[in-house]
């Protein structure tokens, strides 16, 4: 994508079913499982560039003794800067003190058997260290200790915050994670002490009885009681003091997390090849957490996948499959291929099959592999026109086979990314120059005006940077046309489950749809829909409907895409301009397991996205900047 979104955060989980003595005899280390952490969050560092943070609990660790240990990052090198703060607890260590487990488990910490990483990428926060997962929730009982951290967004957060302050809770902010931990941490309190009540009478010590809690605690009862009103996409990874774990997905599956077991190892992540490169497993171990699901991992080690929530049409996220995740998982290389052969077609119409003066490229390095996709139809698609035309010039008796024969997909490395630009410019038109020179072009491969340069890109949300630097930077190879080609549909509505889109009029697509209304004489829709959206905001979240929609509804798709292609048209620009977006049907063909697809359709999964697209509408309209949900 060559506009940068924040998106979705990463989680990593490991739990250890050996001692650590055991790993250093196999694998040299009684650190394996704390490095093993530290790759899946490297493997996934995508995934997060504001902070990262990990955390770990020790079994079975007498009183008095540190059990849980922490530790967050928010400095620029966050990766860096976390694991050497980590590993510098082991920097003075004798070969044979690293050696010990037993010995590193009793002196130093990050030595647990249960440990959890994160990569936070913030969509409204500040980029504090405060803010950086996991978040931790201490008692002098360990059973009542509870991290948490996680890849969510939720779209109720004022409703679950005041559940809390009615239950005599006076939490310290109104944050989706805190309210999460707090939410948990009550119920995870009542069903402890509820076990604590149930066994007190037999005549059992409080000691005792916190083995029988550890032993009796209902994780899967827990979650279902705390996230009875959770609304929006999630996957929540938390640990309990005593060892037990738990990693719960949302019942739509819009958030991935992906897990598997052998007799040394219980791992969960974001991405599945980040678990295949780590543990060095086939793609078949792998299993996905299931949706409305909680994988629970008991301290004595056993797993289970237990439902905690009601069923709900499956609709994982789309954009995991266009961009955010890495295209080095099969599926989404597949996939992500399908997405941009399905374009060849439309994109050979545009240009009337004149392959010998067109030149085919992508950005940004995202967009290659749907590029590949792409240029393979396009083949097909050659192979096709070759047919043809032999077949009209034989029968006209005319020549030029040869010629024919010879005509080429012309694919080219013509957009580079040349790195930040810093501009300490006062003066906005300079500004704007030296904005423009953050891609750089191949020069001498496009033809002046004789050639058509048709660049693909994953997606175009506001269409600034295409305007602002790269159609401007190709304008300078003096193309005839250019056509800028989606491999994701477009852009309308906003998001409310963890990706950085929920302000309406920052959508060209929107703007789009607005430059028509006005052309057409129908400006004074915004108003009519507007007082549908209040209207539609008086009601229960289950009630409402996407009253946006109407709006795109008087137009045609094509007619939306060129109103967007003269949108990011700059003054000046000579070339004529035009994009080719994906289409839905297509989108879901090509990625038929995740048809999460809310931000393209307006059909949001949850009853919280309908109220945040209608009350961003609103904001829209009344010129409020304030956040959707």
């Amino acid at each position: 994508m060559s506009e940068a979104i924040h998106h979705e955060c990463g989680l990593a989980m490991i739990r250890l079913k050996k001692p650590l003595d055991y790993y250093n005899k196999k694998y040299g280390t009684p650190l394996h499982g704390l490095k093993c952490l530290q790759l899946l969050m490297r493997k996934m560092r995508n995934r997060g560039q504001d902070g990262a943070g990990m955390a770990t609990i020790k079994l079975d660790h007498p009183p008095g003794k540190k059990f849980i240990s922490r530790k967050r990052s928010n400095a620029s090198n966050y990766l860096d800067d976390l694991w050497a703060g980590v590993y510098r607890r082991f920097d003075t260590l004798t070969p044979k003190q690293l050696a010990d487990g037993q010995w590193l488990k009793e002196n130093l910490p990050y030595t647990g058997e249960v440990m959890m990483g994160h990569l936070r990428y913030g969509t409204h926060s500040t980029n504090a260290i405060e803010t950086c997962h996991p978040f931790l929730r201490q008692s002098n009982w360990k059973t009542r200790c509870l991290i948490v951290a996680g890849n969510f967004n939720l779209t109720n957060v004022n409703e679950l915050f005041q559940e809390l302050v009615e239950l005599g809770q006076y939490p310290k902010e109104k944050s989706d994670t805190v309210t999460v931990l707090e939410k948990i941490g009550h119920f995870l309190d009542d069903e402890v002490q509820r076990i604590h009540t149930w066994h007190k009478p037999d005549g059992h010590t409080n000691i005792e009885i916190n083995d029988i809690i550890a032993e009796e605690l209902d994780v899967q009862r827990l979650l279902k009681r705390a996230s009875k009103k959770f609304d929006g996409g999630y996957v929540m990874g938390g640990m309990i003091g005593h060892g037990d774990a738990f990693v719960m997905r949302d019942p739509a599956g819009i958030r991935p997390a992906f897990w598997f077991e052998d007799d040394e190892f219980v791992a969960v992540a974001s991405e599945r090849p980040a678990l295949q490169t780590v543990f060095n497993i086939p793609i078949g171990a792998i299993k996905e957490v299931e949706p409305g699901h909680a994988l629970i991992i008991k301290k004595s080690g056993k797993t289970s996948m237990e439902r905690f929530t009601k069923e709900m049409p499956r609709a994982a996220c789309s954009f995991e499959r266009i961009y955010f995740s890495r295209g080095n998982d099969r599926d989404i290389y597949l996939e992500r291929k399908e997405l941009g052969r399905r374009l060849a077609g439309p994109v050979a119409e545009a240009v009337k099959y004149d392959f010998d003066n067109t030149v085919f490229s992508y950005v940004p390095n995202t967009a290659e592999t749907a590029f590949q996709g792409m240029i393979e139809g396009l083949e097909d698609e050659l192979r096709h026109w070759r047919k043809k035309e032999m077949k009209k010039r034989s029968k006209e008796g005319k020549n030029g086979f040869g010629k024919v024969l010879k005509t080429q997909v012309r694919n080219e490395k013509i957009v580079v990314k040349d790195g930040k630009t810093r501009t300490f410019i006062a003066d906005t038109s300079s500004r704007d120059d030296m904005v423009s020179h953050v891609y750089d072009v191949t020069y001498g491969i496009v033809r002046d005006n004789v050639d058509t340069l048709v660049l693909l890109d994953d997606s175009i949300v506001r269409g600034t940077t295409m305007r602002d630097s790269i159609i401007k930077i190709v304008s300078r190879l003096k193309p005839k046309r250019i056509i800028i080609v989606s491999s994701a549909p477009q852009i309308r509505y906003p998001d409310c489950y963890g990706i950085d889109m929920s302000k309406m009029g920052e959508f060209v697509a929107f703007k789009a749809m607005e430059a028509l209304l006005e052309e057409k004489g129908k400006k004074k829709l915004l108003k009519q829909v507007y007082k549908k959206a209040v209207a539609e905001l008086k009601k229960p979240d289950n009630k409402q409907k996407n009253v946006v929609k109407e709006l795109y509804d008087q137009f045609k798709y094509a007619d939306v895409s060129r109103k967007i292609a003269q949108i990011m048209t700059p003054k000046g620009t000579k070339p004529r301009v035009d994009v080719i977006y994906q289409t839905i049907a297509d989108l879901r063909e090509s990625c038929p397991n995740n048809n999460g697809d809310w931000y393209f359709s307006g059909n949001y999964p949850t009853p919280g996205g309908f109220r945040v697209v209608n009350k961003a509408f609103v904001n829209y309209m009344e010129g409020s900047l304030d956040r959707a949900y």
